[in-house]
């Protein structure tokens, strides 16, 4: 078992970067005993966010090659690279695509004795048990599970419509799914070029689609479910958030006032009677963590449209971005260090869990 209650960040991006500052403002509520973050690249404009994470009480680790590097841009790191890992209790990576299994193979699998866990962000498929926080907490096994896949936020937004809408009225309640991811470029904080129009994917996987509906998929059969779902995907050339068309073909009938009624009753949904990104957008800026929005989703209550019949549900929900992801990081986190309480230590994230935007 590791000596220490720490917690290793590898990675400073779009989730690397508000997660550190966000297990370091709630180390003490989540019983942390440091936070440490892998920086890779010393780059002079980094400077003023590695400085600001630190300021919070995080410690900076780097390839032991690179301290002098740092140290000549006035940045000191506190532990190398291995040394972190050594001390690491749980680990959090978050580079970029396919990075992360790259890691488990090389380096990961040599801390296994003293770490209690490792986690992967995104697109990691075949890193571990996929996760979404409110979703399939119960499939997790301690003394089993030594690796999860945190999988995308697309990916949470899927699952918790599909758990929330079709399977709270039955296991088998969901004949199939089908969903069109609209993605934004880039984000804000990403200096990658934009697309100048939208731009349609590939469907990669002939049962799937895209890898939305593929890791929806396994995510569901941790809790032994085989579901029938589809995604297609589009990037537009926007900044400001992903949205998602949905189509749920249910067995049994249902109403708009109890599918409001579902949407209400869960803690992690957020609704809205906006119709504009740019104004959830603006909502999270302005009131979320880091302008993240933690809510899993954001579902336009004026789009819902339900079938006669009352079995195929219709609607827009938006995609917070990245906020659905870091939520379920930190609660993976606290379930490998504290899972007889992890869910009551998430309790000082609730003031960002918005019901309605």
């Amino acid at each position: 078992m590791a000596k220490q209650r720490s917690v290793l960040v590898v990675g400073t991006g779009t989730i690397g970067e508000p997660l550190i500052g966000l297990l370091s403002v709630m180390r003490e509520q989540a019983g942390i005993d440091e936070i440490i973050f892998h920086k890779n690249s010393p780059r002079l404009e980094d400077r003023p966010r590695i400085n600001q994470l630190v300021q919070k009480g995080a410690k900076l680790a780097v390839d032991e090659e690179k301290v002098g590097q740092f140290k000549q841009l006035g940045i000191l790191p506190t532990y190398s690279k291995l040394e972190a890992l050594e001390r690491a209790a749980v680990v959090i990576d978050c580079t970029p695509k396919g990075t992360g299994r790259k890691n488990k193979k090389e380096l990961y699998e040599k801390f296994e004795k003293s770490a209690l866990g490792f986690i992967a962000q995104g697109s990691e498929f075949g890193f571990g048990k996929m996760y979404v926080h409110g979703v399939n907490d119960e499939a997790l096994a301690h003394g089993k599970d030594k690796y999860i896949q945190v999988v995308s936020c697309n990916t949470h937004n899927l699952a918790v419509l599909v758990h929330t809408l079709a399977l709270a009225e039955g296991r088998d309640n969901l004949k199939a799914g089908r969903f069109v991811c609209m993605r934004r470029d880039s984000d804000i904080s990403q200096e990658s070029e934009s697309v100048s129009s939208p731009e349609v994917g590939d469907h990669g996987d002939e049962r799937f689609g895209t890898h939305h509906a593929r890791d929806a998929f396994h995510l569901f059969q941790t809790l032994e479910l085989d579901l029938n779902l589809f995604s297609s995907a589009i990037v537009l050339n926007t900044q400001y958030m992903h949205t998602i068309w949905f189509d749920l073909q249910l067995k049994r009938p249902t109403t708009l006032e109890k599918i409001r009624q579902r949407l209400e009753e869960n803690p992690r949904i957020a609704v809205t009677h906006k119709h504009s990104a740019n104004l959830i957008f603006s909502f999270g800026r302005d009131h979320g963590y880091y302008g993240r929005i933690l809510s899993n989703t954001v579902v336009a209550l004026p789009s819902l449209h339900l079938s006669q019949e009352g079995t195929e549900l219709r609607g827009f929900c938006f995609t917070p971005q990245d906020g659905n992801s870091l939520l379920s990081s930190v609660a993976a986190t606290l379930w490998f260090l504290s899972p007889g309480d992890y869910t009551e230590r998430l309790s000082s994230l609730s003031p960002f869990f918005y019901k309605e935007i």
